[in-house]
């Protein structure tokens, strides 16, 4: 079975979408594993069961997200050691990559079940279901370890272009989960237990099935599970990069945890409709993540060969793609909003709340596209720094001022998804800014030396 790809020549619209669609749909398995956690638990009428999940959303985004954005130096680092032909360096970062992936995984878990009571109460969860939500993230991050091993494991795969293998991992996990949610949840009545330990184990699956792959590689990425260690130069390498882009995600989500307390405010009602809601807007997220891998890999590949022209290619096309496939998604849920939201909800209150996201949010989540694109291919030049600042100031400091100013004042919950679009038009317009101010300097500092 070929699994590599050849990011250097050839037309690249066919290439980024074959690229990109593996890990598009290998997202949204990942995200389907909390989708099914929460569809099963409203189906058997347990809306604070719901809500204890939905609380636990951006918390758990917190806490995984900023090493999961660390994975960004591996596709950068390995990238651009293929594009220079500098095989001997590739071995130590996989190895280097993959044993930081199993002590921060472990790090993190503790971290976690030492903070998930506090955290909780600080994000004000509602008394009725607080005892659920720290019962739930407790069990989620025993799945924490093989959450980061699978994807910084499936990042590694991804910097030659294999991105099937980890969307088979995902597949055989996903289907996992969904049959222990039915066996531990519907058959024993576990609830909120039982979903969350499913979806823990189904995390071992996948990262064992990733692990299993590198284990058999046989090119330059093959794991040598006895010559594990990491190399502090690698190391470093790969925390340049990938730390502005782990922060930028953490400072991003903070800010989505000042929105999520904001939201838990008004009630469980409202809490349950937005973990609903946010399933559909971080599934057609993903089509953008998954267009972003591509831009990022494939720019610091034709970066590190010293191509551009190349490089502006996979900009405009990146860029394209991911508006179109984003607004076919999101208007797909827009058009059929009662029946994909009957899906996951009877209740009225809760389907209300849905629909007032779509309308405020959803229809106008293509703008991320805008920051998103352009911010991944100035990470694939190796400037990891300058959109992440941009990022958060433009985007999580707007939120969180205006949640604790505006959402005060006015106490329609209307008032606290606005924040969302108004943040996206201002980051957007710097970070475009930055790429074509950041790309004509490269170019005409490339075109002086020739």
């Amino acid at each position: 079975m070929e699994t590599k790809m050849d990011m250097l020549h050839g037309p690249l619209l066919k290439k980024i979408l074959i690229f990109a669609f593996p890990i598009i749909v290998g997202s949204v398995l990942q995200q389907l594993f909390s989708a099914v956690d929460i569809a099963v638990v409203g189906l058997v009428g347990d809306s604070n069961g719901q809500a204890a999940i939905g609380a636990n959303t951006s918390l758990i985004a917190l806490f995984v997200n900023f090493f999961v954005g660390l994975t960004v130096g591996i596709n950068v680092v390995i990238g651009n050691y293929i594009g220079r032909s500098h095989k001997e360096r590739i071995s130590t970062t996989v190895h280097t990559a993959v044993c930081f992936a199993v002590f921060s995984g472990i790090g993190l878990l503790l971290l976690v079940e030492m903070v998930a009571r506090p955290m909780l109460v600080i994000m004000a969860t509602p008394d009725e279901v607080i005892d659920l939500a720290v019962t739930y993230l407790r069990i989620y991050a025993l799945g924490m370890p093989f959450i980061l091993l699978y994807n910084f494991g499936a990042a590694v795969l991804r910097t030659v272009g294999d991105t099937k293998r980890p969307l088979y991992a995902l597949l055989a996990a996903g289907f996992i989960n969904m049959l222990l949610d039915v066996l531990l949840t519907v058959c024993l009545h576990l609830g909120v237990v039982g979903v969350a330990v499913a979806t823990a184990f189904s995390n071992v699956i996948s990262s064992s099935l990733v692990i299993w792959f590198l284990t058999h590689e046989d090119g330059d990425i093959r794991l040598d599970l006895s010559n594990l260690h990491i190399n502090g130069g690698d190391l470093i390498k790969l925390l340049k990069i990938g730390l502005p882009s782990g922060f930028q995600t953490m400072v991003f989500s903070i800010a989505n945890l000042c929105i999520q307390t904001a939201i838990n405010s008004y009630g469980p009602a409202a809490v349950a409709g937005n973990a609903v809601a946010l399933i559909f807007e971080v599934l057609a997220y993903y089509v953008v993540t998954g267009i972003n891998q591509a831009a990022v890999t494939f720019t610091s590949v034709n970066y590190g060969a010293g191509n551009l022209k190349r490089c502006l290619k996979v900009f405009l096309i990146s860029m394209a793609v991911a508006v179109a496939l984003t607004n076919i998604v999101n208007y797909s849920f827009i058009f059929g909003e009662k029946f994909f939201v009957g899906l996951f909800t009877s209740d009225t209150a809760v389907a209300e709340c849905v629909y007032e996201r779509f309308r405020v949010v959803l229809a106008v989540q293509f703008l991320i596209c805008s920051y998103e694109i352009s911010g991944s291919v100035l990470r694939g030049f190796g400037h990891s720094m300058l959109p992440a600042v941009i990022t958060i100031f433009g985007t999580c400091v707007l939120r969180i001022i205006w949640v604790n100013t505006v959402c005060v004042k006015f106490r329609d919950i209307s008032y606290v998804f606005v924040v969302y679009p108004m943040s996206w038009i201002v980051t957007g317009i710097a970070v475009v800014t930055a790429f074509v101010i950041t790309f004509r300097r490269l170019y005409d500092s490339k075109t002086k030396r020739y």
